[in-house]
């Protein structure tokens, strides 16, 4: 008799998404254990083992132009339909640990006052799975949670993005934790395993974007119908690099993503502005500079990035928005590699637009 694998024999789906609902919120706590968010540059937290050979859940690194503290980096992609995983398939525990951990919490939730039913019927098919080679289709049950092979591979778990807003997306890995010998790939059903793409898309999420300011001249205030020169110098504006990667026994992987600056788009603050060019979108130089800087005896010439305002600022000031968009690409364990959406990140700066009757030059 065969079933779906997410539904073991005998058992409902409903009794089985609710005990392995009870189960994911107890036992593994692979939503949080298998990653680590970052701290800047250097993030270094990963797996191994102690003198026993017993593995501890393993950790993905960061390191390279990463947001400090954890979360979010800054880069906002230009795709809108462009989203980093949700959920990942990742390498948590070795046989013996997992069995301390998971029949630990079976246990406790099969003896919890109110837990019969079908809910109970499921805890038991749970247990069985584990502990006494029940499977269904494509997924071969275990005997005493594959202790003999303890330190020849390691049990993977789901990890939650903690970043997805979307509950339901955030938990749509939810198949068992599942057994992987080392040197082997997971199983192909297994599609969110942990890849150097999903890799790749995790350092895209963490990355942080230098706060470059755009030069300007004149600087902070200027007049109406007087261009303002912008420009950005290619010792400040580079490309930047993060990189994720994870090593478990026997399995490891890395993917580092390049994001490289190709454009700067202003957006005056107000409609009362002409934008050089009219597109607002100044592109980057054969020296990889933005703009020009300005200098005496360029009064009377149209700058190449910059903007003339109309109109005064009053007794306020114009929220210059500078835009960069950066190319973004990566490269992975085994040679992989590709273009990821282009990022953007912009910054303001205030300017005063004083209104004057003439202007010497």
């Amino acid at each position: 008799m065969s079933e779906s694998r997410r539904t073991p024999l005998g058992t409902s789906t409903a009794a089985l998404a609710l005990a392995f609902s009870v189960l994911i919120l107890t036992a593994p706590n692979a939503s949080a254990e298998p990653v680590d968010y970052g701290k800047g540059d250097g993030t270094k937290e990963s797996g191994g083992s102690d003198n026993t050979g017993i593995y501890a859940a393993v950790r993905i690194q960061y390191s390279g132009s990463v947001a400090k503290g954890g979360g979010r980096g800054n880069v906002k992609s230009a795709d809108v339909n462009w989203t980093p995983p949700p959920c990942w398939y990742a390498p948590y525990l070795g046989a013996k640990d997992f069995k301390k951990k998971m029949s630990a919490d079976i246990e406790g939730q099969m003896s919890a006052p109110g837990m019969g039913g079908h809910a109970g019927a499921a805890l038991s098919e749970l247990q069985r799975h584990y502990e006494d080679d029940y499977g269904w289709a494509d997924t071969p049950g275990y005997k005493d949670y594959n202790v003999e092979k303890d330190g020849e591979g390691m049990f993977w778990a789901a990890v939650e993005n903690p970043d997805e807003p979307d509950l339901l997306k955030r938990n749509s890995c939810n198949d068992l934790p599942f057994w992987v010998d080392n040197g082997n790939a997971p199983p192909p059903q297994y599609e969110e395993a942990i890849t150097p793409e999903i890799l790749a898309a995790l350092a895209y999420q963490h990355m942080q974007l230098p706060d470059t300011k755009v030069s300007l001249a004149p600087e902070g205030t200027t007049k109406v119908n007087l261009p303002t020169w912008a420009w950005l110098d290619k010792a400040v504006f580079d490309k930047v690099q993060a990189t994720a990667a994870i090593n478990a026994p026997g399995f490891a992987l890395q993917a580092t993503t390049t994001a490289k600056p190709v454009s700067l788009t202003l957006e005056p603050g107000t409609k009362d502005a002409e934008a050089h060019p009219a597109s607002g979108q100044c592109t980057i130089n054969a020296d990889d500079s933005i703009g020009e800087p300005y200098a005496k005896g360029k009064a009377d010439r149209t700058p190449p990035c910059g903007i003339t305002y109309l109109r005064s600022s009053g007794n306020g000031t114009y929220d210059l928005q500078a835009t960069i968009t950066w190319d973004i690409a990566w490269t992975g364990t085994g040679g992989a590699g590709g273009d990821m959406p282009d990022g953007t990140f912009g910054s303001t700066q205030a300017v005063t637009v004083q209104e004057i009757q003439s202007v010497n030059r």
